[in-house]
């Protein structure tokens, strides 16, 4: 055989090779854009619940439509920075999020009663409020004005009070002069002084010293927050109120979901219900687990007459100028729901 023949056929050969790993290649890219691609941003740190509540939706997905989505978590607010998700998913930049019910109420004034001390009780109440016709009705207006779409409700917390003293509480009057830190905003110190007490705006990391050196009586925090923050020891009383029973809802970008068949909308809500539904149940035994950690670190808990707490502070809210913009007869429905 000819030297120009053996050259041709050694072309050739590499050709083939090169198509080949072509045609390998591109299956792969072609299954991916054939994929729906679901982008997920959240500022949660890799062990918070609220970063693994993602994983159970992802996976929850993959089983129930294999192959249909891509979807991709992006922890650590990499993507987008903490409050600004709704309105990259407004703009379909982002398909995914959870946000507050403080980031909604920016842009649907009504929803600011989910704001206020003693409106949800519990996280079983926070449930049966959003997944009934009361939660269908008051995500109305955030599918029509934020074009953001809720699928699922999962529990943030519940903020209890901690003090730096040993004190018995029992009704709103007897937190009158504790200086009780609250975050530097005119919602939150409305709900310090709600409380009964003298609400002092101070920066987080200030707030261990501050209760060292008796600079504040106490401070208001999920009790998940206080352990982390190691308050327990500056404080000697945990008291029980449960005043604000905080919630984010895991939303789809509205323009993003309406482009999903019905069944896809179908399987995504319920790999949301799913996600939630895990964050729920792991947040709430790691708040029971502590209260009995801080009883063994020497705490005193106390649990206070919290339905007189309820009647007092929901009792200034109605007064306030911020219950202008809840819809009449909301209160009462919520508070019906048992």
């Amino acid at each position: 055989m000819s030297q120009k023949h053996v050259l041709r056929r050694t072309t050739l050969k590499a050709l083939a090779v090169v198509a080949a790993l072509g045609f390998g290649f591109a299956a792969p890219q072609a299954m991916a854009q054939n994929k729906t691609v679901i982008r997920i941003s959240t500022p949660a740190v890799p062990e918070d619940w609220h970063a693994k509540m993602w994983t159970v939706f992802k996976d929850t997905l993959e089983k129930s439509a294999p192959g249909e989505f891509d979807v991709q978590i992006h922890l650590n607010a990499a993507l987008f920075k903490q409050g600004t998700e709704p309105a990259a998913m407004a703009r379909g930049n982002l398909e995914m999020s959870a946000i507050s019910a403080q980031d909604i109420s920016k842009i649907v004034p009504e929803f600011s009663i989910f704001t206020a001390g003693y409106i949800i009780r519990d996280p079983d109440h926070q449930q049966k409020v959003f997944n009934g016709p009361i939660g269908e009705e008051v995500f109305k207006p955030v599918i029509q004005k934020m074009e953001v779409t809720p699928l699922a409700t999962a529990y943030l917390g519940t903020r209890q009070v901690m003090l730096r003293e040993d004190k018995n509480v029992t009704t709103p009057a007897d937190l009158k002069g504790i200086k009780l830190r609250m975050p530097a905003s005119k919602e939150w110190l409305f709900l310090g002084e709600a409380l009964g007490a003298t609400p002092t705006p101070l920066a987080f990391g200030e707030v261990y010293l501050a209760l060292k050196t008796g600079t504040i009586d106490g401070q208001d925090n999920p009790l998940p927050s206080a352990r982390a923050a190691k308050f327990y020891e500056v404080s000697k009383t945990v008291v029980m109120t449960s005043h604000l029973v905080d919630a984010i809802f895991l939303s789809y970008s509205t323009k993003a979901f309406n482009a999903l068949k019905p069944e896809q909308q179908k399987k995504v809500k319920e790999a949301a219900q799913a996600a939630a539904k895990y964050n729920n149940e792991n947040r709430i035994k790691d708040e029971k687990e502590i209260v009995d950690y801080f009883k063994s670190q020497g705490l005193k808990v106390v649990t206070p007459n919290v339905a007189e707490f309820r009647k007092v502070v929901q009792e200034k809210y109605q007064k306030s100028e911020m219950a202008n913009n809840w819809p009449k007869g909301l209160l009462q429905r919520i508070n019906d729901v048992k």
